[in-house]
């Protein structure tokens, strides 16, 4: 079914907006008129606007920017991500329920996605505003072989995955921040939260989730949030359609993510470098209660943070990086 109606989304959108018989759509296909029309219908509930016009046949007038299973999965060119897909319009929070999927054995590259989340989260339990219809709220479920102490790269992946994503569909220059923030025009407009379940060799499942700041005007910006965050709309004076930008980070997830599976962390780094935000600057390191000077040189073959202080070269794998 879901094929079917995938094939008939492309041979509609490949007529450039002109009419399509309904014979040659069944031809096609290799079902009844009648069942041509059905697919028109479950179309349309999914927010395509269809004109039918006898002796004629469809076209599609406008395609929906409606997040939906069915939206994310007409057109999504992935091999293995988001073949799967739980969409909600609400939920606390996309973590705790890809959390309970995962335990119920939900398969990997399964996708948990939300119109918007009452109690979404970043790093350190603090809170993630999530605007209904206003930004991308989900995550991912993933089964990695690697070992445990190497899924803090997966953050570092994930964060490359969305620059190269938010490169190709706005007019935005993103830059990572490490370890898990974009940053465009020095505000943050998206984050990353990765959670495992694991032993101490063996990795259960990964919770790679994301949250990003899209079409929110400067006004749906929390007040105490907006000297420091903002939205991709905000900083390019452009609206998004949600769908085709979901489809491609999912897209550049998996082609990233395949690319680690085979080649390792290098190629990753290398990316992520290239996206770095602030390296070569001064920043200020918090550990232990010690505040050091530094300069940002990078990131290590593991993903650490590599750090140039009056000591010499250090690697930061946790604490508080100041960056002004």
């Amino acid at each position: 079914m879901e094929s079917t109606r995938n094939r008939l989304i492309e041979l509609l959108e490949t007529s450039n907006h002109d009419y399509v018989s309904g014979q040659f759509l069944s031809d096609k296909l290799k079902i009844s008129r009648s069942a041509i029309w059905k697919h028109m219908k479950e179309l349309e509930k999914d927010g395509y606007l269809i004109e039918g016009v006898r002796r004629k046949g469809y076209r599609i007038v406008k395609s929906p920017d409606k997040v939906s299973e069915n939206t994310l999965h007409w057109g999504l060119k992935t091999n293995w991500l988001g073949k799967n897909i739980i969409h909600k319009t609400t939920l606390d929070s996309t973590q705790n329920t890809a959390h309970d999927a995962a335990r119920e054995n939900a398969e990997h590259g399964t996708i948990v996605i939300a119109d918007e989340q009452t109690k979404g989260k970043g790093r350190m339990d603090r809170f993630w505003h999530s605007t209904k219809h206003k930004g991308i709220w989900m995550s991912i479920i993933l089964r990695p072989s690697i070992l445990p102490v190497a899924a803090p790269q997966l953050t570092l992946l994930t964060a490359t995955a969305l620059a190269d994503a938010i490169s190709e569909e706005t007019t935005a220059a993103p830059k990572i921040k490490w370890p898990n923030d974009i940053m465009i025009n020095n505000k943050k407009t998206a984050g990353i939260l990765t959670e495992l379940q694991a032993e101490q060799d063996r990795i259960h499942y990964v919770i790679v989730g994301i949250g990003i700041n899209v079409n929110h005007s400067f006004s749906e910006i929390p007040e105490t949030l907006q000297h420091k965050a903002t939205s991709i709309k905000r900083e390019t004076e452009t609206e998004y359609p949600i769908v085709p930008f979901i489809q491609c980070i999912l897209q550049h997830f998996e082609q990233t993510y395949d690319r680690y599976m085979t080649e390792g962390f290098s190629p990753i780094r290398t990316k992520w470098e290239s996206y770095g935000y602030k390296i070569g600057e001064k920043i200020k390191i918090r550990t232990n209660y010690k505040v050091s000077e530094a300069i940002f040189r990078g990131i290590a073959e593991d993903g650490a943070l590599i750090a140039e202080t009056e000591e010499g070269i250090q690697t930061i794998y946790s604490g508080e990086v100041e960056w002004n």
